[in-house]
């Protein structure tokens, strides 16, 4: 009878095959998580450029005149759905990784409206948003972008019947963008398009004209 010789792996050879899966895996993660970062930053425009189409049916049936920005009743999510915006996720950028919820006052709400969105001649319980035509520069005031909490990891506070109002970042905030190990943000304009902003450009206020009107509606052209 023919004897066959069975030939095992011996440890080192073994632990050389492990170190090489170990080191594909390795190179292989950073790519995989890329991408999976860019397709929530794509969904996140996606949210933001939905948003800004619903607000514009919005100002359509109601004499170009923003919704209030703060979270003073009526919030105005709740102005934006169902009649808008059909459903609350929507409204949850894939950034936050809260549960979203179907009930209109507790769903989660990742994105703010620019608090400059006030009509500066109301004030008090009378405080009322701006008129769209008063906007200097349409195509570079935020009117919506997502706003996290300053912290790490990344998360979000608002909901529907609370939402966040978009506040102007200081110059000693830092970096608190929602991708881009946090140092990029996407936001969307008054003219309804959407960008991908680095924090820098994003948080600024003060060097050149366009940086006044992405934060003051009302700032002049110069």
């Amino acid at each position: 009878m023919q004897k066959f010789l069975v030939r095992a792996f011996t440890l080192i050879e073994m632990l050389v095959v492990i170190a090489i899966i170990a080191t594909l895996a390795a190179l292989l993660f950073p790519a995989v998580s890329g991408m999976a970062e860019r397709g929530k930053a794509t969904q996140d425009m996606n949210n933001l450029r939905q948003l800004g189409l619903g607000t514009q049916m919005y100002l359509n049936d109601n004499d170009g005149i923003y919704f209030k920005p703060d979270a003073t009743s009526p919030a105005w999510p709740g102005l934006l759905n169902p009649k808008y915006i059909a459903s609350w996720k929507t409204f949850q950028s894939p950034f936050d990784k809260n549960t979203a919820s179907d009930n209109s006052t507790a769903a989660r709400v990742s994105y703010g409206v620019n608090e400059n969105l006030k009509d500066p001649a109301a004030s008090g319980t009378t405080t009322s948003g701006l008129s769209a035509d008063r906007i200097t520069n349409a195509s570079s005031f935020i009117v919506f972008a997502p706003v996290p909490e300053r912290s790490n990891p990344l998360t979000f506070s608002g909901t529907a019947g609370t939402p966040v109002a978009l506040t102007k970042p200081g110059a000693s905030v830092g970096f608190f963008g929602t991708h881009g190990s946090r140092k990029r943000i996407n936001a969307c304009m008054a003219d309804l398009h959407v960008e991908n902003m680095d924090w820098a450009t994003f948080s600024d206020s003060s060097s050149t004209p366009t940086a006044k009107q992405r934060w003051d509606p009302l700032a002049p052209a110069q």
